[in-house]
C-alpha cells in the first residue's frame, strides 16, 4: 500500500490514504459541478485501498449537500477547506478526498474532468460506490 496523508489548513479535519497502486496511476477527477469548481476540487479514490478521516472538533467540520443532495461535501468550518466527499448508504461510507488537501509533493496522475450533472442518481450512486473509496474510517480524535 501507499501512504498519503493530509488535511485542511487548520488541521482541524485529517486524511490518511492507502491507495492499493502508486499515487501517479490514479487520475484525480475534476468535478465540473458549480460547488466543485469554486473550490478547484478534483478527487481521488482507490476502491481496494482505505480512508481514514480524523476530525478533531466535530463542530467545526460541516456537510454540505448540494446538486442531488445525495452526497455530502466534507468542509471545515474553521478554515473552509472542502475536505471531500461522502456517500452513505445502509451504515457504509463511501468517500473521495479531494487532492488539494494532500501534503507534499505527492505527484498524481493528470486530471481527468468528471461530470456527474449529467447522471441520474442512481447512476451517480452506482458510480460512486465502484470507485470511491469503501473501506472508510470516520473518527473523532483529542486535539
Amino acid at each position: 500500500m501507499y501512504r498519503v496523508s493530509g488535511g485542511c489548513h487548520c488541521g482541524n479535519i485529517l486524511v490518511d490514504l492507502a491507495l492499493a497502486r502508486a499515487p501517479d496511476t490514479h487520475n484525480p477527477r475534476a468535478c465540473d459541478c458549480d460547488f466543485c469548481r469554486k473550490h478547484c476540487a478534483s478527487y481521488v479514490s482507490d476502491p481496494q485501498g482505505s480512508l481514514l478521516i480524523r476530525i478533531k472538533d466535530e463542530h467545526q467540520s460541516g456537510k454540505y449537500h448540494q446538486g442531488s443532495g445525495i452526497a455530502e461535501c466534507l468542509v471545515c468550518r474553521n478554515c473552509g477547506v472542502l475536505v471531500g466527499a461522502l456517500y452513505r448508504n445502509d451504515g457504509r461510507v463511501y468517500a473521495a478526498v479531494n487532492v488539494k488537501v494532500v501534503d507534499g509533493r505527492t505527484n498524481f496522475g493528470a486530471e481527468q474532468p468528471a461530470s456527474p450533472k449529467t447522471l441520474s442518481d442512481a447512476e451517480k450512486v452506482q458510480r460512486w460506490q465502484d470507485i470511491w473509496f469503501s473501506n472508510v474510517s470516520i473518527v473523532t480524535v483529542d486535539a
